[in-house]
């Protein structure tokens, strides 16, 4: 059976991505920590972060070190904080959350009644800031 994030991929359930290629895709939770809080996540259905191979888990870094710039040039904070729990959803998924504090990474303080239309200014904000550093491709293809 599918996982969620795989309806997400196949846009059988909305989102709002950041980027998409062949490989990975990034879109915004609907849960977030912080504002800007994204999720990147590859094509592939794989369980546990140490089972992808190591080609698939380098893209998704990849992906998330584009995705994290664009994050801290977008809200400034301190540093973009990586979480990858994988409890909620059997996809590998990296939080990426723009932190001040280490407090800032307490999914306790999930926003679980975020606007959509929040999630989708944060999205455009997000994308046109990796068009802005040169990623413009994964940025466009998210809207496509």
């Amino acid at each position: 059976m599918a996982t969620l994030f795989t309806k997400i991929i196949n846009g059988e359930v909305p989102a709002h991505f950041v980027w998409k290629d062949d490989d990975v895709v990034a879109f915004m939770t609907i849960a977030p920590v912080k504002t800007g809080h994204t999720l990147v996540v590859p094509r592939k259905e794989v369980d546990h972060w140490v089972d992808m191979p190591i080609d698939l888990a380098t893209k998704v870094m990849e992906v998330s070190a584009k995705v994290g710039r664009a994050i801290q040039k977008a809200y400034n904070p301190i540093k973009v904080g990586v979480v990858v729990a994988g409890l909620e959803v059997p996809h590998v998924h990296y939080h990426l959350i723009p932190i001040k504090k280490l407090s800032d990474l307490d999914f306790t303080n999930q926003n679980s009644h975020c606007p959509p239309e929040e999630l989708e200014a944060a999205a455009a904000k997000i994308r046109e800031t990796l068009k802005e550093l040169g990623y413009g491709d994964g940025a466009e293809a998210a809207v496509a």
